[in-house]
């Protein structure tokens, strides 16, 4: 399967979900979000299946879930933890443009509040300090292209997004989405 599709990877909060469905509109593409697969095929909510299975149950499951993704022309917001699966990230690497936004620490503590309600994988003890620590060399681990997008709002970031892709795919299409998604906002 060719590299047809965005994955987006980054922390809880900075907007995988949001970025990803005007994305998708802008390139015409399909938008999947990969906690609501993941929900879809467990029968329960994300926090459900973490308080169930534990962290290491629900990574086990993300892992397994995102393996099996089979798209083309999608752009793919994926959870946070999504990293922590190597076979997930391999195959989603295989099939896509993996794309980290990238957020600082403080914007993303004011907009977590409620970090468990989200069904966000915390180990025991863990902060949301120590788990942006932990997750960011992962994301750089993976990451075909890492968008900043500190200060950013949606349409900087989108446009970003976009710019990126076409330094990396060398095409003029990108700079044409970007036109088009001017409209939008």
């Amino acid at each position: 399967m060719k590299k047809e599709n965005i994955v987006l990877i980054g922390m809880p909060g900075v907007g995988k979900s949001t970025i990803g469905v005007v994305l998708a509109k802008v390139l015409g593409y399909e938008f999947i979000d990969a906690d609501l697969l993941i929900q879809k095929a467990e029968g329960k909510l994300l926090r459900e299946i973490i308080e169930e299975k534990g962290t290491d149950g629900f990574i086990e499951v993300e892992n397994r879930v995102n393996s099996q993704i089979r798209t083309t022309h999608s752009v793919i917001a994926t959870g946070g933890s999504v990293v922590y699966g190597k076979e997930a990230m391999e195959h989603l690497g295989s099939i896509g443009t993996i794309v980290y936004l990238k957020q600082n620490l403080k914007p993303l503590e004011r907009r977590l509040r409620n970090i468990k309600g989200r069904g966000v994988v915390l180990k025991p003890g863990q902060t949301l300090a120590g788990l942006y620590k932990e997750r960011v060399v992962l994301y750089e681990k993976y990451a075909d292209i890492i968008v900043d997008e500190y200060k950013l709002n949606v349409e900087q970031t989108l446009d970003a997004v976009l710019q990126a892709l076409k330094e990396k795919n060398g095409t003029e299409k990108a700079e044409d989405e970007k036109n088009k998604a001017k409209f939008l906002f």
